[in-house]
């Protein structure tokens, strides 16, 4: 299973290397954004991977400046679950109540600003 994620990983990760979501129609739109006209957290996150695939973090931030910013955390959060059963403790203390309502928080903050602020 592993070798099956890890290579779906790398050929979504060339689509979106080599095509870019901003001018390629094989890219699912928004579908919150097309009925309301109002930039949800993921808005723009296709254009941020595509940016930050070409080390153009700049662009990146200005596509989508949570998902940019979440990258280390994402990180952390897989590599927390990859050494689970070999430290338990670690994974505990990031798994817990207060962090995943701080994420909750940080993503509804994040929505009702970036459309306020038209971000």
């Amino acid at each position: 299973m592993k070798k099956g994620v890890i290579t779906a990983v790398i050929i979504v990760g060339l689509i979106y290397f080599f095509f870019n979501p901003a001018n390629s129609s094989i890219f699912p739109k928004c579908p919150f954004y097309a009925f309301t006209g109002l930039k949800c957290p993921g808005c723009g996150s296709q254009r941020a991977i595509h940016s930050l695939l070409h080390l153009n973090f700049k662009a990146s931030l200005g596509y989508n400046a949570l998902l940019t910013l979440s990258l280390p955390v994402i990180f952390v959060l897989g590599y927390s679950e990859r050494i689970r059963s070999k430290h338990p403790n670690f994974y505990r203390r990031i798994h817990n109540e207060k962090f995943i309502w701080g994420c909750f928080i940080v993503t509804i903050s994040w929505w009702i600003f970036r459309n306020i602020f038209d971000i």
